[in-house]
């Protein structure tokens, strides 16, 4: 049974997959969000007969609705996957998401190139992560995909990993409930730790309001036309939408989004390659 958060998301993003809305029908879940949030007993109640008179209830006993159509998901097909580099309903599965940005590349320049940052002892190269953004949009309206994301950094403190130097990180939840439970659980220290400290509430990074790249950081990638990108958990990764220096943006989970910014280029196999080296030097 969903979670009125889980229901929010895919309502929310009924565009993305193909609808024009996602419709539920009220059952226990409802009621016990109610009850939850302090609604008396008479009222919950006079919900449920409403309801259950009007034909609008469903348990486990309701008969199946008729659809015109139905759709079969294998779950065991299902695998972790980004959106991007323009769309949102470019769905790109993790394990070929290099690969397939070689193919984006092609599309921009044909090339790899690289360029010197002004004050840096590193060269920013086409593919690099500029900006990594756990945001607050829908693609995160799950605590355990946050409590993820701070288990990541958790296990990348442990081992001694850092995001890479050219990486513009921020955190900001839709609510300051995320910031309760992440500090609660002991995982917003190791979040700061990789630079994903809270910037604020509410949309940020998937509008525009990431702020502008670091001076030498945009210097280098004007200099060197270079293709760089952003992972953010938004819902929006429309071309110039995100920022005016990355032409590849991606959405992600918010542990995808931390892992990007430890690995800091597209172009690196995160679920075959080395994100990074631990503080004993190994891969």
């Amino acid at each position: 049974s969903l979670s009125l958060a889980d229901r929010a998301t895919i309502a929310n993003m009924g565009p993305e997959y193909g609808a024009t809305c996602g419709i539920f029908p009220i059952d226990q879940k409802t009621l016990d969000y109610m009850e939850f949030t302090g609604r008396d007993a008479a009222e919950v109640a006079l919900v449920k007969a409403y309801c259950q008179a009007q034909g609008m209830w469903r348990d486990a006993n309701s008969a199946d609705p008729i659809f015109t159509h139905t759709l079969d998901l294998d779950l065991s097909a299902v695998e972790p996957s980004l959106a991007g580099p323009k769309r949102p309903q470019d769905r790109v599965a993790l394990s070929n998401a290099a690969q397939a940005f070689d193919s984006v590349l092609a599309e921009f320049n044909g090339a790899d190139r690289r360029e010197a940052v002004a004050g840096a002892d590193y060269e920013l190269e086409d593919g690099a992560v500029v900006i990594a953004a756990i945001t607050s949009c829908t693609n995160t309206s799950n605590p355990s995909v946050l409590i993820g994301a701070g288990l990541v950094a958790k296990k990348a403190n442990e081992l001694g990993l850092k995001t890479k130097p050219w990486v513009k990180t921020s955190l900001a939840p839709g609510s300051q409930v995320v910031t309760d439970y992440l500090e609660a659980a002991g995982l917003q220290d190791h979040l700061d730790d990789l630079g994903f400290n809270l910037v604020g509430y509410g949309c940020t990074t998937c509008i525009g309001n990431s702020g502008p790249l670091p001076g030498p950081i945009a210097a280098a990638v004007e200099k060197g036309d270079l293709v760089v990108t952003s992972v953010l958990s938004g819902n929006r990764n429309f071309e110039g939408r995100v920022s005016p220096h990355t032409r590849g943006n991606y959405l992600a989970s918010p542990p995808l989004v931390v892992a990007y910014a430890l690995a800091g280029n597209m172009k690196i196999d995160i679920t075959r390659e080395a994100i990074g080296q631990d503080k004993d030097g190994k891969d």
